[in-house]
């Protein structure tokens, strides 16, 4: 068995201001004017765009970027002389290299025109080689610009918040671009192996 479906349309209803006006019988020929009003509404969505490494705006790149770190111990040339005897610790007086000799740079971009814009850092994998660990607090990063600073790295969780300056429209608009400088301050030094771990970066604004 078919059906017939019958659908009925009627016009949609809108309503529109207006204004009528005449000129008096005495006067045919005298000036008249209408007006009439339209209200605009216009809807503009926030944003907020956040790029650590490759990529630029409006599309940043899907991939992780990765930092290497390459730290070879200086063995002195005049080998520590041990003391006489059975099972006497020797220290091991090679040095690593200071803060700074070691650098990665990456580009940082943020975008935004919804207000304050804030960045933090979080701990999301911790440096380790097998059994050993590196405290993530030892990478350092410093800024280019002042008005896009690094925040602090944390050991673990999230780590305090720094503000972006914002560009215009009284800080409510923003788009900054810097260089972020990461260094390792070795401040001890660790166990030979290869440490991974990694930072998760967080942009937000109200």
């Amino acid at each position: 068995m078919k059906r017939l479906c019958i659908l009925a349309l009627w016009p949609a209803l809108s309503v529109a201001d207006q204004g009528t006006q005449s000129a008096p019988l005495l006067n045919p020929n005298q000036a008249v004017s209408a007006s009439a009003r339209l209200d605009f509404i216009t809807n503009i969505d926030k944003y907020l765009f956040l790029r650590v490494g490759t990529g630029a705006f409006p599309t940043a790149s899907a991939t992780i970027d990765t930092l290497t770190f390459a730290l070879s111990a200086s063995i002195p040339a005049t080998p520590t002389t041990p003391v006489n005897g059975n099972s006497v610790s020797v220290n091991w007086n090679a040095t690593l290299p200071t803060m700074g000799t070691t650098l990665s740079v990456l580009p940082v971009e943020v975008r935004s025109n919804a207000g304050q814009v804030t960045i933090r850092a979080t701990a999301t994998t911790a440096l380790s080689s097998g059994a050993n660990s590196i405290p993530l607090s030892s990478i350092v990063i410093t800024s280019s610009d002042a008005n896009l600073p690094a925040p602090l790295v944390p050991n673990a969780g999230t780590g305090a918040s720094v503000n972006v300056t914002g560009s215009t429209f009284t800080n409510l608009v923003t788009s900054r671009a810097a260089n972020w400088t990461f260094a390792y301050n070795n401040a001890t030094i660790p166990s030979a192996g290869t440490y991974t771990g990694q930072i998760t970066f967080t942009a937000s604004a109200p």
